[in-house]
Parts: structure tokens; C-alpha cells; sequence
């Protein structure tokens, strides 16, 4: 015998032998002690964590930039990468239409609604994208136009608030001004009343379906203001400019960053830090902005253009719509008036990054911050950098306007619409997406030949290798990966449950500075010197806990035990805690999380890895052989972890299989996760990438399950079986069509227990007892 296997057969006698004698914690580990929470101080921890990691994201972003200052030429040539990269997290990713413009007349009502000293106030529409026009306001001067101007009042501004402040002054001074109806924060049209209504805003609302189709209520809106650039561009040749304020702010600032047509911006009521935007409302949540984009380095991109700041109250939300009469779901976010020296630290960081461009930023601080805007001092520089100094001499009021409240809510209502359906237009565009994601050269499995190959071990092999970019673009572009632990391991534990047949043992593993995996581990009694068995990971769902999977003295309603039912069988198990608990406390490390380009099961991913590699380190542990087995959150597990983490030698998904695209965006199925209170459940352009078919694909080859019951509500029969046909097929064009398997049975959602115990006997090699 090589001295290596003896050394691990007397390890593992040893081992076998402590179990039996000290049961107090395992072998090789340090006593696991206090009386805490392990599952809610986990998600404490990753908090932690998280705040970290959004402080150190302003020092990261200096390495994706490379700045050239030797002309502003050069300058705006050597962001483009950048301006790129920011258009498309935006969701600024179609190609727009030929821009019309039209005025809107009724036979009751002329396009004009109004009028003011020196100009005219038509009511317009533009085109923008198939099927999406934008609705406004054209504030016409009487003389031929000095400039060209796109004006956005916050959100909520009403129709006749339209002509103040700054839009009706723009126009007194000779502007041809556009001002674009944007989506309110009301919840008037938020849901299918065939099915649910909400309180989400209506931002928030078309927010859901835009996010998991790699689109964005910003993109859409900010499309909306280059569409007028479009249409201006098209005319005569003008200075053009953005101005906003509060949610208007925000979009003037963006379209002015990816559109070089835009002379000047001027942005009030939006800049600052923005490293606590998680506190925002949830549809100012841009995945990955925080990694290469503060306000600082957005207004670097408006350079060397110019961009006017004016510190000014922010608009105060508090929170979403009350619920009521069954509205509900809607995320929490505020948006409050930072403070002056959030502003200004952020404005002085933004004039350091492009210092050397001439002329510098120009920032206008209100006399009376934090109060209203004034409008009259913030123009002047924004209208200097448009060369339209000084302004003419204006008589007389800001106008009148004398629009109609009914017309103007249809066409609110036609807006919304518009954006709802543009939305479920490009899911239903995502197979095909998908399908051209999928096309690397060799992942076409007509070289199988047929009938399909018996289990070539070449043929396998090239899938492999075919397969890895996508699933390395499955962990960085969708998931997003955090560097691997960086602690020791340091692993503890303590006895929880000594039952006939075997012990449980609570177990922690460090991973990084406050963040641990935890769980519990049941080892069988039986165990023989030198013996190694198979380990299944048995994973709960939302807000569930090891205990609920693997407790022996109480028998959970979803999962009935099945880690302890598995343990008599002889297996060992692990159920660990994924840290989807706490409510809106997890939901709070999605919302900090997406900024950093990342989502909870980038966390997970490592959690998992540390495991993976405790459990196969330990003597009584086949490493090959380690397993997964989740229901419902826990299912969503079995479809992410195992496609990244190899180590898993196989998956069984129960409870969560679906044609998940639909159910996160449909606003059309009951059972869309448009109509809940489920807010962090969106993965960016997951749509567009990777449905539960392609993240099979990556589990592929290695045996996979799905278990389902009949009467489960996360999802119907018809749904389920059109994803899983394409599973299916690709085992079977493979070769390895009996590795995979599906079970339906006549339950709700549950742990079932019965084909998926066979299919662990059969797949990781143990005999039934």
C-alpha cells in the first residue's frame, strides 16, 4: 500500500472513531460556540460586507477609464468605450426610428394649448421605436429659433405646471423647447386587472419586465430625449441642450452622457454621491453602475461639453404608494436632498477626473440651498455654454395653458401602454435572442450525427469545452463573481442531533471578513474505516432555514425531513443556509448588490465553493460524488450553482423549474412576479442570455432532475414541459438522454421524495436499503 492511501486510511479511522467517541463538534474542527442567529447574522454579515465593497467601487473605477487630454477631440474619442458600456447598462440598446414629429388635434380641441409672451404650446408626438412614440409638449417661439432645447420637469410634474419654471422661460428667450411626458410615480395603471393590480409606480411597474430584458425605464425615456435630438439634428442646425430637474434631472444628465449632439446640460435636483442608491427607488437601480460609473464620472463623460449643476431640493418620495384595496408589492426606495457636501465632494471629484479639459465643469450653487430651484441664476451658464449671451429682454408673464385633464390622462395611459408592451415585446424576442447567443462554433450538436451518439466520451468532451465561455459569461455578465474566499476556512462545529442512526453537526466556514457558510451536516452511524459516500446538498427556499430540511424532531411542510429521509438511506447530507431570509433585509443585498454589476448569488456562489471544498476534504466524503437537491428558492439554487460550480456532480431542481423569462416578465400570466412583492427576483438581461434551458445546457452532461407537482402555483404543466423539452434534447442529442429526468406527481409545491431518492441511487452509485 503507497504510504499516501495508508496515511488516508488511518485518517479516516481515525475520523470514524471520533464520531463515535466525541461527538461534542467534528474532527478537525474548532468548537462552535454562542447562542447568535447563524442564519440572520449571516445576512448581517453580508451587509457588512456589501457596504465595503460600495465604498471601494469610487477607487476601482480609475481602471476601466484611459483619459486623453491631448484634445477634446481625442478626449471624447478615448471615453467612448465608456459611453458605450454606460448606454448599454441604461438599457439604450435599440435602434430608433426615423423621427416624425406630428402635432395632436382632436375635433373638440386644437393642437394648441396654449400660449405665452413671444411663443406657442402645442401638444406633440414623436416617434421613437417600433411601437413606442413619445407624448409632450412643443413650446414653438414666434421668431425663428436660436436654440434647441429638450426641457424635463420631474416626473410628477403636472401638465400645467409645464410653463414654470424653466420651459416657459427658455421659450420667452427665443428656444424651441420639447417637454416629453414621463412615466409618474402614481400606481393608477400599475398591473392586468384581469389578474392583480399594485402599488408599484408606474416607473417601477415597466421597470420589472425592462430590467430582465436588458432594457430600463431610463432607456426608454432617455431614447425618448434623442429622439427629439433626432428630430432637431434633422432641421437646421442649432445649439442644442438638455435641462431637468429631480427625475427629469436624472434623465437630461444620462441622455446628455451618451449623446455628443447635446452642447450643454443643465441637472437639477440630481447629483451626488451615489453610493447609497440602493436607498433610491428601485427604478433608478442600474446593474453593474457603480463599477465604472458615479455622478462624478457620468458628468466626465458630458465633457468636455458643458454640464451646469444646480444644488437644489431634491423632490421629497418618502415611499411608494400606500397599499390599498389589494394593491400591494411595490419596492421601498426614498429619494431626500442629500447634503451640500455630498454635492459638492462629488462635483469636485467630477472637475479633478477631467481637469485638463478647457472649459472646465461649471456648477451654480443656489443661494437658498437646500430650497426650490432658482431657475433665473442656473440658466445663465447653461445658456452661455449654448452662446446665447446675454439673453434678450422678456416682457410679460410665463403664459398660459389650456390643456384638457382628460386628453392629457389618455395619453399618459397611451404612454404606459405603449412601454408595457414594448416590454413583452422584446420577451417574446428573447428565445430568439437567446438562440444567437448560443451559436459558438462546435455547440451545434449536428456532428453528434443520427441517431444521436451512445455517450461518446469524445463528443462529450468537445460539448464541454464548447460550453465553458457560457458558463463563464453565466457567473461574470449575469451572476456577477466576486473573488474567490480570502479567508482561512477556519471550520466549527457543534453536535445538534444524536439520533439512532446518525449525529447532525451545526457547521461554519469563514469565507471573507464577515461573511460565512453555514449549515448542517448529518453523518450516518454506520460509517466504515476507509469508506467514502456520497454527500446530497439539501437546500431550502425563501426564507427557510437548514433546520427546515434536516430538523428530525419536526417535519416541515415543504420538505418533510427529506436531508434526515436521505440520511437513513445512507447518505450523507448538507443543508446549508443560502441567505435568502429576513424579508426585506436580504431583499436590501440585491438592491446593494446589482450596482456592483453583481446579484445575491454571486454571495452564494462562494458560499457554496467553500463548501464544496470542506465537504470533499473530509475523509469520510467522495468528493466526486456531492450532489444538489433544492425546492423552490432552493430550486433557483439547483439551476445557478451547479452550471457555475463543477464540483457538483449533479442537480435536482424541485419546485422552481419554469420558463423563467415569462415568469419574471409577463404581465400577461398569473403567476408573473410583475404582480408580487418578490422586487429582487430581476437579473439583468437574464432574458436575453439564459433561460432555465440554456442554464441546463450547462449542467449538461452531468445527470439533472426536475421534480413537480401537478398543483404547484410557481408555475403551469404546459410552461414547465415547453422549457424542459429543451433539456431534454440536448441530453439526448448528446448521448446521455438517461441522466436526465423529469417527475411530475399529483401534489402542490413540495419536496416529493421519490423518483428524485431513486435518481440519487442511481446517479452517485449507493444501493437502497
Amino acid at each position: 500500500m503507497k504510504a499516501s492511501s495508508l496515511a488516508a486510511s488511518l485518517m479516516s479511522l481515525l475520523v470514524v472513531g471520533s464520531l463515535a467517541a466525541d461527538d461534542k463538534f467534528l474532527p478537525g474542527t474548532q468548537p462552535l460556540t454562542g447562542t447568535n442567529d447563524l442564519s440572520l447574522g449571516m445576512i448581517a454579515g453580508i451587509d457588512r460586507f456589501l457596504d465595503r465593497e460600495l465604498a471601494a467601487s469610487v477607487e476601482r473605477r480609475a481602471a476601466k477609464w484611459h483619459r486623453n487630454f491631448s484634445s477634446p477631440e481625442a478626449y471624447t474619442k478615448s471615453v467612448e468605450p465608456n459611453r458605450e458600456r454606460f448606454r448599454r447598462i441604461i438599457g439604450v440598446v435599440d435602434e430608433r426610428v426615423k423621427p416624425e414629429l406630428h402635432l395632436l388635434a382632436t375635433p373638440t380641441q386644437s393642437a394648441q394649448v396654449g400660449e405665452g409672451w413671444g411663443y406657442k404650446i402645442f401638444a406633440v408626438r414623436w416617434s421613437v421605436l417600433p411601437g413606442v412614440d413619445a407624448e409632450g409638449w412643443l413650446l414653438q417661439p414666434n421668431q425663428e429659433p436660436v436654440a434647441d432645447i429638450v426641457a424635463l420637469p420631474d416626473c410628477d410634474t403636472t401638465p400645467e405646471m409645464l410653463i414654470k419654471p424653466f420651459p416657459a422661460r427658455l421659450a420667452q428667450m427665443g428656444c424651441r423647447v420639447l417637454v416629453p411626458m414621463l412615466m409618474d410615480r402614481r400606481d393608477t395603471y400599475s398591473g392586468n386587472p384581469k389578474i392583480r393590480m399594485t402599488n408599484q409606480p408606474h416607473r417601477e411597474f415597466i421597470y420589472r419586465a425592462a430590467f430582465e430584458m436588458g432594457h430600463h425605464i431610463i432607456g426608454y425615456e432617455v431614447q425618448k430625449v434623442l429622439a427629439a435630438v433626432d428630430w432637431f439634428s434633422a432641421d437646421a442646425k442649432r445649439p442644442i441642450g438638455v435641462i431637468g430637474y429631480g427625475e427629469g434631472g436624472l434623465l437630461a444628465f444620462y441622455s446628455a452622457a451618451v449623446d455628443t449632439r447635446i452642447n450643454a446640460a443643465l441637472v437639477s435636483g440630481y447629483f451626488q454621491t451615489r453610493e447609497q442608491v440602493w436607498r433610491e427607488p428601485i427604478y433608478r437601480n442600474v446593474s453593474g453602475l457603480l463599477e465604472e460609473f458615479g455622478d462624478a464620472e457620468i458628468a466626465s463623460l458630458v465633457a468636455p461639453r458643458a454640464l451646469v449643476i444646480e444644488a437644489s431640493r431634491h423632490p421629497e418620495i418618502a415611499r411608494p404608494p400606500a397599499p390599498s384595496q389589494g394593491r400591494a408589492g411595490a419596492a421601498p426606495g426614498v429619494i431626500a436632498t442629500p447634503s451640500a457636501d455630498s454635492l459638492i465632494s462629488e462635483f469636485n471629484r467630477a472637475k479633478k477626473l477631467v481637469e485638463p479639459i478647457h472649459p472646465p465643469l461649471e456648477m451654480v450653487l443656489t443661494a437658498n440651498y437646500p430650497f426650490l430651484p432658482d431657475v433665473l441664476f442656473a440658466l445663465d451658464p447653461f445658456l452661455k455654454a449654448l452662446k446665447l449671451w446675454p439673453p434678450p429682454s422678456i416682457i410679460g408673464g410665463p403664459g398660459h395653458f389650456t390643456g384638457n385633464s382628460t386628453v392629457d390622462a389618455e395619453r399618459f395611459h397611451r404612454q404606459f401602454d405603449q412601454l408595457v408592451e414594448h416590454t413583452q415585446r422584446v420577451l417574446r424576442e428573447g428565445e430568439a435572442r437567446r438562440a444567437e447567443l448560443w451559436t459558438k462554433p462546435n455547440l451545434n450538436l449536428s456532428h453528434a450525427g443520427f441517431p444521436p451518439a451512445k455517450d461518446s466520451a469524445a463528443v462529450v468532451k468537445k460539448y464541454q469545452e464548447d460550453t465553458r465561455w457560457y458558463r463563464d459569461y453565466l457567473w461574470d455578465e449575469v451572476i456577477g463573481r466576486f473573488p474567490p474566499a480570502s479567508l482561512p476556512m477556519n471550520p466549527r462545529s457543534r453536535l445538534v442531533y444524536d439520533e439512532p442512526t446518525y449525529r447532525g453537526y451545526e457547521v461554519m466556514l469563514d469565507v471573507w471578513p464577515d461573511v460565512y457558510a453555514y449549515g448542517i451536516l448529518l453523518v450516518p452511524k454506520d460509517l466504515k474505516s476507509g469508506e467514502r459516500r456520497p454527500v446530497v446538498v439539501c437546500q431550502h427556499g425563501l426564507e427557510g432555514r437548514p433546520q427546515d430540511c434536516a430538523n428530525p424532531k419536526v417535519e416541515s411542510r415543504y420538505y418533510h425531513s427529506f436531508a434526515n429521509k436521505l440520511t437513513e438511506r445512507g447518505f450523507i447530507t448538507f443543508s446549508p443556509q443560502n441567505p435568502y431570509i429576513g424579508k426585506d433585509e436580504f431583499r436590501v443585498l440585491q438592491r446593494k448588490l446589482n450596482p456592483l454589476g453583481k446579484t445575491l448569488f454571486a454571495v452564494i456562489a462562494r458560499q457554496h465553493e467553500r463548501t464544496l471544498d470542506w465537504l470533499a476534504a473530509l475523509p469520510f466524503v467522495d468528493g466526486e460524488r456531492i450532489a444538489f437537491y433544492g425546492l423552490s428558492y432552493g430550486g433557483k439554487s439547483a439551476m445557478r450553482l451547479p452550471a457555475m460550480l463543477e464540483k457538483y456532480c449533479l442537480s435536482i431542481c424541485s419546485g422552481d423549474y419554469n420558463e423563467w423569462i415569462a415568469k419574471n416578465a409577463s404581465t400577461t400570466f398569473k403567476g408573473s412576479y410583475m404582480f408580487t412583492g418578490e422586487y429582487e427576483i430581476f437579473e439583468w438581461n437574464l432574458g436575453n442570455t439564459f433561460n432555465y434551458a440554456e442554464m441546463s445546457w450547462l449542467i449538461c452532461p452531468r445527470p439533472f432532475m426536475v421534480e413537480r407537482g401537478h398543483f404547484d402555483g410557481v408555475g403551469v404543466d404546459e410552461m414547465v414541459a415547453y422549457e424542459y423539452a429543451k433539456t431534454k434534447r440536448r441530453y439526448d442529442l448528446l448521448g446521455t438522454g438517461d441522466r436526465c429526468e423529469f417527475e411530475y406527481f399529483s401534489g402542490p409545491h413540495e419536496i416529493h421524495a421519490v423518483g428524485t431518492f431513486d435518481f440519487l441511487h442511481k446517479h452517485l452509485n449507493w444501493p437502497k436499503r
